[in-house]
């Protein structure tokens, strides 16, 4: 089963990152919600990004933060050690994506809700 960090969760049924765990879901993909803001997405705490918590064994972090906001969440980010980072529409950031791919991590400029429709995911 693939485990996907939605880095920048959020309890905001308007954003991406909601939608996204609600799709995640739907399609039986086990997630974990990290960001900023607590609160509960489909069941599942909002972990606080700020006390950078272990998550194991991460096949995909789908992120929905902007690139101006991904500086100091690198090393995080890079030590979760995902198979893969989806950079979603408006997180595009070409510094990290050559960070993850010198770390052996690929890279995607995609969306995690249009990959899933088309089965890309």
């Amino acid at each position: 089963m693939k485990k996907t960090v939605i880095f920048g969760a959020t309890t905001n049924p308007a954003r991406y990152a909601y939608l996204a765990a609600d799709m995640l879901k739907q399609y039986g993909y086990d997630f974990v919600p990290v960001g900023i803001k607590e609160g509960a997405v489909f069941g599942k705490q909002i972990l606080p990004l700020a006390q950078h918590p272990p998550v194991t064994d991460v096949d995909t972090i789908t992120l929905y933060v902007g690139p101006q906001n991904q500086p100091p969440w690198y090393a995080y980010i890079l030590g979760l050690r995902p198979r893969r980072i989806i950079f979603n529409p408006g997180s595009e950031n070409p510094e990290l994506a050559q960070l993850a791919r010198q770390a052996g991590i690929e890279t995607l400029e995609a969306c995690t809700l249009v990959m899933l429709r088309t089965g890309q995911y």
